[in-house]
């Protein structure tokens, strides 16, 4: 018999906002999470106090100089790199606490992506803006890519970079021809490999490849996800589609013209604010929304495997261990709540999901 699926909750979490999760390459249990309390937090998920009964031991807090916006590892589950507020983009040795600045931005800087097959670090700033920088070769200066439009997401497949920016603008790099540029003296900066207009026609919230390198979703604020493939062929971009998802519905409320309220029902619809794509199993993404849930999907056959049950506030980030065995969900309070002196203190949370042998596995695939 299968043994029972488990999910705790890690003790000491960040005091703020969780703004993102990251599992390390090379250990399922090694988790870095970012937070708006200026710190990054490295954990052991997995190693538990048995003095109280907790899960998960906080191993040490990288204290920063302002709201810590993103976070990755970088070759192995020794560094990271992270996306400050104050501008900064920087690299952290986990093992000696100590930080380096790789470039500052003009402005915030919203994301940071490590890829391993090419050794590039690229960050995403408000400025408009990428930076892609060599940490192998901290010499070389960081190269600026400029952007149409201000990015809010983006991410990384082995051979591409899909960056999500305002007005709908979505444009992919690739990934051996950012690293051709960095090292040459071409004081031109490369040309996207691709410019799209995004499926969603609300600001997108969140991207996230497929491992597959074949393509990536992208989800918006208003409650829907779009799954969309490289090729440009016109048979590959028959295959892209879009669906509503984290959406709650309301039955209709009484008015004096109807007192009984008896109208249909009206959907209330939450942003989805994180993708993650399955490791292993490809074709199998989670998402993350601001209605406090978490369900899982089927890209290619474009239908929902499950649905977690609900926590207590919005779902703000995702990760996946990279063996697949692990789903991490940073969970606060989101604006969809309508606090109007925002505070996530006391209430930001991380719980870890050890994931069923079949759970993520598709439908049609199994032994």
């Amino acid at each position: 018999m299968a043994p029972p699926v488990t999910q705790f909750e890690l003790a000491q979490p960040p005091n703020d906002a969780i703004s993102a999760l990251a599992f390390a390459p090379d250990s399922p249990s090694r988790l870095l999470a970012a937070s708006w309390d200026k710190n990054v937090y490295l954990y052991d998920t997995l190693q538990n106090n048995s003095d109280d009964g907790s899960h998960g031991t906080l191993i040490q807090t990288f204290e920063h100089r302002a709201p810590v916006m993103d976070v990755c590892f970088g070759a192995d589950g020794s560094e990271a790199f992270t996306a400050g507020m104050d501008w900064q983009v920087r690299r952290v040795d986990l093992a000696t606490g100590e930080q380096t600045t790789l470039s500052k931005h003009a402005a915030p800087v919203r994301r940071v992506v490590y890829s391993r097959e090419h050794s590039l670090l690229i960050s995403a700033s408000w400025d408009s803006t990428l930076h892609v920088h060599s940490p192998t070769n901290p010499s070389l200066a960081p190269l600026a890519v400029p952007l149409p439009g201000k990015p809010h997401a983006m991410a990384a497949s082995p051979s591409k970079v899909i960056v999500a920016m305002t007005s709908r603008l979505v444009h992919i790099y690739d990934l051996a021809a950012l690293s051709a540029a960095l090292n040459s003296s071409s004081p031109e900066p490369p040309q996207p490999w691709q410019q799209r207009e995004s499926s969603l026609k609300f600001l997108t919230r969140a991207v996230a490849a497929m491992p597959s390198d074949a393509g990536y979703a992208t989800s918006s604020i208003e409650g829907r996800v779009a799954v969309e493939w490289f090729d440009a062929s016109a048979e590959s971009q028959a295959r892209k589609y879009a669906f509503k998802c984290h959406r709650q519905p309301q039955p209709s409320s009484s008015s004096p013209d109807n007192p009984s309220g008896g109208g249909p029902a009206t959907d209330v619809v939450y942003p989805v604010n994180a993708l993650a794509f399955h490791p292993v199993h490809g074709s199998t993404f989670a998402s993350g929304g601001g209605d406090a849930t978490v369900a899982l999907w089927d890209a290619e056959a474009k239908r929902r495997m499950k649905v977690y049950q609900k926590f207590a506030d919005s779902v703000a980030a995702l990760a996946f261990s990279a063996d697949g065995r692990y789903l991490a969900v940073g969970v606060c309070p989101g604006f969809e709540t309508g606090m109007r002196d925002y505070s996530g203190e006391g209430r930001a949370k991380i719980f870890v999901r050890e994931l069923g042998e079949n759970e993520a596995l598709p439908k049609g695939k199994g032994k």
